[in-house]
Order: structure tokens, then sequence, then C-alpha cells
């Protein structure tokens, strides 16, 4: 008896001990026989007992940002990226540039004497002539493109050597580069020029990369770079200098796309360079420009007025701009508010968000047209898209550099934008071609052929019960 009640005491002692110093049994009793209210709050919790917290925000941010960026290249790299690119990017900023040339242009023509309406009512024919261009050019083949170059070339040539006969040639702004067609309509060859050189300097590296002539320099300067310079003389006997730097970097993307060497491409860069200092130093209109740049004040004999009215519109816009039509530099202030300078009232009325805007349009064609020229195994598809992103970005440089006071002003419109048919049509008609080359791509080709619309999907199942309902239907006289 007293070797149990011993035991009985040792085990006593040790479950006394075991509560004391926080055993687990005991522990686990008394949590479990304690109130709901008296538990210990977990550290960071609420008045009402919230639950573990969540995981630090950076993670989750962090982790939406990783899958945004993943969702975004599998945008990029869809078969149909470039195809709406181009297409879509097009279309608003020639509906965005029509509400522009109709808001900028309505005290120019007001001031003409004419109806306010008079060049938006122009503009709207040219671009749904444009329009009718660019269904055409992308729903043609590739080879009708190349056999469109020659003939389109010998054209060009042949109106702008017209310019330049006396009587004939209609000088505006003191260039003389345009044909009187009758009444207010006018046309000016050195745009259509710039189309031709992009589809016949395609064709002709295509034919002799086929032919493997263009490792040597003779094949690859000759006769391009002759027939480019024969273009720009003739577009420069009639002064017009923006032009002509146009049409020399639709020339140098094209050298670029051929391999040129180094020292042959920096050769034929240093030789335009040489050209072009020629003809600024000894031309007093052109020097006054170039003496405009990063102006501030309108200068003696208000020679740097449209470039500072342009910095000013831009200045009144702010961040969200004035409004439609609310644009207070077009009242007679800045020179050619609907032409060279309509971005300037762009960033006036719709402030620095509508600038950033048409930025962003300008750059996805430019990503677009790279895209198709680098993803292409046709040479002249690679040529001609590469020929018209250069063109058409170069343009839009060029002129908004002007507008920003970064760049000389040169008198080119702003491509798909400003007010000016001549310069509508032909642009539009290379964005037919950047669409076609896009649709022309096997995996674009297959993803639009699923894509047909709804009725005809129906309208194919309709037909083919029909045609079912036909074949199992029993003859009159048949039991």
């Amino acid at each position: 008896m007293t070797g149990l009640r011993g035991r009985i005491a040792a085990a006593r002692r040790l479950s006394t001990n075991a509560a004391g110093a926080g055993g687990p049994l005991v522990a686990l009793r008394e949590r479990t026989a304690a109130p709901r209210a008296a538990r210990p709050k977990p550290a960071g919790a609420g008045a009402a007992g919230a639950r573990t917290p969540k995981k630090p925000a950076r993670g989750s941010a962090l982790r939406g940002l990783r899958q945004f960026h993943i969702r975004l290249r599998r945008a990029w790299d869809r078969p149909l990226t470039a195809y709406y690119l181009i297409l879509g990017g097009s279309m608003l900023l020639t509906v965005l540039g029509l509400v522009m040339v109709y808001s900028a242009s309505m005290i120019q023509a007001l001031q003409s004497g004419l109806a306010p309406t008079h060049f938006f009512r122009k503009q709207l024919v040219a671009a749904v002539l444009g329009a009718g261009l660019l269904l055409f050019a992308s729903r043609m083949p590739v080879r009708f493109h190349r056999l469109l170059a020659y003939p389109l070339l010998a054209v060009s040539v042949f109106l702008m050597t017209l310019v330049q006969v006396p009587g004939i040639g209609h000088t505006v702004n003191g260039n003389t580069n345009w044909l009187q067609l009758g009444g207010p309509f006018q046309l000016q060859p050195s745009e259509f020029g710039k189309l031709a050189l992009v589809l016949w300097g395609a064709d002709l590296l295509a034919r002799k990369q086929d032919l493997r002539l263009l490792t040597q320099w003779k094949h690859l300067l000759v006769p391009l770079v002759p027939a480019a310079f024969m273009l720009l003389g003739l577009i420069m006997l009639g002064g017009d200098m923006g032009t002509a730097i146009i049409l020399t970097a639709i020339l140098f993307g094209l050298l670029w796309l051929a391999g040129a060497p180094t020292r042959l491409f920096a050769g034929v860069l240093a030789g335009a360079a040489v050209l072009g200092i020629i003809l600024i130093t000894t031309s007093q209109n052109r020097m006054a420009r170039l003496a405009c740049l990063g102006a501030t004040e309108p200068g003696e004999g208000d020679r740097c007025w449209q470039a500072v009215h342009g910095i000013y519109a831009l200045a009144n816009g702010g961040w969200f701009g004035s409004g439609l039509g609310a644009s207070v530099e077009k009242w007679g202030e800045l020179p050619e508010p609907h032409t060279d300078f309509i971005f300037a009232v762009t960033g006036e009325e719709l402030g620095l968000a509508g600038t950033l805007s048409v930025l962003a349009l300008f750059a996805a064609l430019g990503y677009a047209g790279i895209r198709v020229a680098g993803r292409t195994e046709d040479p002249f598809v690679r040529y001609a898209a590469g020929g018209v992103t250069t063109w058409v970005t170069a343009q839009a440089v060029v002129n908004i550099g002007a507008v920003l006071g970064l760049l000389p002003i040169a008198g080119v419109p702003l491509p798909l934008f400003s007010y000016g048919g001549s310069a509508l049509l032909p642009t539009m008609f290379a964005i037919g071609l950047l669409i076609a080359f896009a649709r022309a791509e096997p995996a674009a080709r297959a993803a639009l052929a699923t894509r047909q619309p709804a009725f005809r999907r129906k309208l194919a199942g309709v037909r083919r019960k029909t045609m079912r309902r036909r074949a199992t239907r029993r003859p009159s006289g048949e039991r």
C-alpha cells in the first residue's frame, strides 16, 4: 500500500509541474475550457478578430505586372497584330485629322471669303478617294504591285517634268511643284514620286537579290541612286526642300535594308549632307529657317513668327487643351494652321494628351511596318514595307520636329493628318500596301480565314441543312 500511495503522489506532482510549466495537454485543456472572448488575439488583428493578414501588396503588384507583361507579349506575337495596328492606326489618324482640319481651317476659309467648311469638304473627298485606294491596294496581289512600279515611276517623272514647264507649273509659297487641274483642284506630282521610288526601288532590289548581285556595290547603287537623284533634281528645281528630305530618307532606308556596307552607306550619306549644306547656304529663306531653331521671340522682321507661335499654341494647350474649336493661334496668328502646323493647333485644343495620342498612333504604325518587313521571306515585301515605314515615320518626325522647334521648318505635311489631297492619296495607297503585306503572312492568312462574319456562318449552315433535306427527300411517286 505504501508503495502504491507513493507512486500516486509522484504522478500528481508530475502533473502539477507540467501544468505550471505550460505542458501541452494541460494547456490544450485550459484553452478549450476558456471562453471564446478570453482567447488571445493574433498580433495585428482588429476588434472583430480579423484573420491572418494577407501577403504584402508589393508581391501581388509584381505578379500583376508580370502577368500583364506576359499578356502583352502574347498580344504582340499574335499573327494579326500588325494587320490591326496598321488598319486601326491609319483610320484613327485620318478621322482625327479630318476633325482637326475642320477646326483649324475655319478661320482661314472665312478670311479668304470662303465657306467655313471649304477645306474640310475637299479633305473629306480626298479621304473617301484615299479609302478606296487603300482598299484597292490591300486586296491586290504582290505581283500586281510589282507590275505597277515602272508605269508609276514613268508617270511621276513625266508629271514632275511638266511642272517645270513655264505656264503649266503653279507656284505656291515660293515652291513651283504644283499642277493646276482646273478650279480649286491642284496636284503635287512629287508626292506620287515618293510612292514611285518605294515600289520601283523595292522591285529593283528584289530582282537583284534573286540574282545574288547585291554583294557588288555597283549593282547596289546603280541604277537606284541615279534614279533617286533624278527625282531629287526635279524636286529641287521647284525649290521644295522638304519633299527632297523625305525622298532622301526613303533612299537611305532602301539601301539600309539591302545591306549596304557601312563605308558605302556613310559615303552616300556624306555626299547628301554636303549637297544639303550647299543648298541651304545658297538660299536666304532656308538660312532664315535654320536660324529659327529654338527661337522664343519672332526676331527681326518677324522672321521666326511661325516657329514661335507654334510653340505658343502648344504652351496654351496645357495638359488637356482648351477644347475643340477653342484655339486662339488659328485666328490669324499662326500661318498654315491646317497644313504644316496642324500639330500645333492639335496641341492647343487637345493638349498634351492629344499630341501624345497622335505620337502613339505613329509609333504603332512604325512598329507594325517594321514587324511586317522583318517577318517576311519575300524580298520585295521587305523592301517595300521598309520603304513605306521610312517614308511615313520620317515625314512625321520632320513635321513634328519643326512644330516643336527642334528642326527647321521644312514645309512637309503630317502624314494622314494635315490638309492636302495630293499628300493624302499616295499615303493611303502606301498604307494599303502595308495592309496587303500584313495579310499575306501565312499565319495571318490562316487566322483571317477562320474569322468569317457570324451571318456568313449562319448562312453557310442554312445552306448545308437545306441541301441535306433536298438530298434525303423521296420522290413523289416513291413509297
